[in-house]
């Protein structure tokens, strides 16, 4: 057996049979004709950004961090073609020294570019999709070491199915981004009040290009950050304050809060009024990659649903009121966002206007997170919310199969592409079923 493997929380681990690192294309079908030859069933772990067991196998685990090279750009139409290792970070880095960027991108750029494809990772912006949706082509690798290329003109249905596939298909090798011209973004962050938030939301949504709330629990604040898209010239932070206000007060203060709530619970609302009031107006202007990009320091455990927009107001109270139980002891805040329709068969944001609500726990206290969690997936399964794939979250297939319209469609690309289910684990068992032999 290979070392353990172990996520970015360290709450998810297995023993791999073997971890391997192939460093091309040629190699990483090897890698997976021998895994088939022995029996073994073959998973990619990407960065270990997510939550939940999708990455865990006792088979084969590919890790493509040798596979981040930029292969073709082509300036006239802003195409860039780059292999599926590489991290989000230093793929923003390379496509500004190109002079391109994502259209829009989560708040987290440490994932791996096939895994944030894979389980649908999104920023926010209510004219703006996910981050698969800014896919032109995959160039997948299959059981019998065959590259195939999808895209909407080869094979329209893997192409819809690929963009977020679960690392159900195949192992992804390069992706083809659609990206446009670099820009600015003036972000403004600050607090206003909840109740005006919430009686506001739809203008603020639709008054910005990028918007997003936190609320903390047990408080009547909700911190906003309003981004437009503007003409000047990006005017950088210097480093210092951006490393003051980005690591020191939201991770090591948070840390703080969370450690503090841990062992005196009665403190809880104390702490997050607290953490609350500290919050004031800023301001960022910068390339968007730098703009969209948070730290994340903070080990914690989170559940993201995504359901119809037109519900936001109602699920964000009822959420709210229950994050304010005091035996769930929850000191994380509440994040709000909104996302544009797509077409991916599995995205959660698939044919409909979205609202986004993440919830975050302390790892530790896995009875506490699991109740609160629990919870919340009933008041968010009310609207129909389809679960992040990166998240935690408890559906089944048997649950999941009526929230998506294409649920057979992508189905029916698993059984052709991979047949003999080499691309599956207990994770994909469960929350897709056993793949359907072709």
């Amino acid at each position: 057996m290979a070392s353990e493997w172990r996520n970015w929380a360290g709450d998810q681990r297995c023993r791999p049979s073997a971890i391997v690192s192939p460093g091309t294309r040629e190699e990483l079908a090897e890698v997976i004709t021998r895994a088939v030859e022995r029996g073994a069933r073959v998973r990619a772990s990407a960065s270990g950004h997510s939550f939940t067991d999708i990455a865990l196998t006792d088979g084969v685990m590919v890790r493509l961090d040798r596979l981040d090279r930029i292969l073709a750009f082509d300036a006239a139409t802003g195409l860039v073609k780059v292999e599926a290792g590489v991290v989000l970070r230093e793929l923003n880095r390379r496509l500004d020294e190109l002079g391109v960027a994502f259209e829009n991108l989560g708040d987290i750029d440490r994932q791996s570019l096939g895994g944030s494809l894979a389980t649908a990772t999104h920023g926010t912006g209510v004219r703006f999709q996910n981050i698969s949706a800014q896919v032109q082509a995959l160039e997948l690798v299959l059981a019998d070491g065959r590259a195939v290329e999808v895209s909407a003109e080869s094979d329209s249905d893997g192409y819809r199915a690929a963009r977020v596939g679960l690392g159900t298909l195949g192992i992804v090798y390069a992706v083809t981004l659609r990206t446009v011209p670099r820009f600015t973004i003036e972000r403004v962050d600050s607090p206003k009040p909840l109740a005006e938030t919430l009686e506001r939301l739809d203008e603020l949504v639709e008054a910005n290009d990028h918007f997003e709330f936190y609320v903390f629990p047990h408080t009547q604040t909700a911190l906003c950050r309003e981004s437009r898209r503007t003409s000047e010239p990006p005017r950088p932070r210097p480093p210092a304050a951006t490393y003051f206000e980005e690591v020191v007060l939201e991770n090591w203060v948070g840390q703080l809060f969370a450690l503090g709530a841990r062992y005196a619970p009665s403190q809880g609302p104390r702490l997050a009024r607290f953490a609350s009031e500290q919050v004031g107006r800023s301001v960022k202007v910068d390339r968007s990659h730098r703009v969209f990009a948070s730290e994340r320091r903070i080990k914690f455990t989170e559940m993201e649903y995504g359901f119809p927009r037109a519900h936001a107001r109602v699920a964000v109270a009822r959420v709210l009121d229950l994050a304010a139980r005091a035996d769930l002891r929850v000191t994380f805040p509440i994040e709000v966002r909104f996302v544009a329709p797509d077409d991916a068969f599995l995205s959660p944001s698939h044919e409909r206007e979205t609202c986004y609500i993440a919830v975050h726990h302390d790892r530790t206290r896995p009875r506490l997170w699991e109740e609160y969690m629990r919870g919340v997936e009933a008041i968010v399964s009310e609207y129909e919310g389809r679960p992040h794939w990166g998240k935690r979250h408890f559906q089944t297939a048997a649950t999941l199969e009526p929230l998506y319209p294409c649920w057979d469609e992508f189905q029916a690309v698993r059984s052709r592409l991979d047949p003999g289910g080499v691309f599956g684990n207990d994770y994909t068992d469960r929350v897709l079923g056993p793949s359907r032999r072709g």
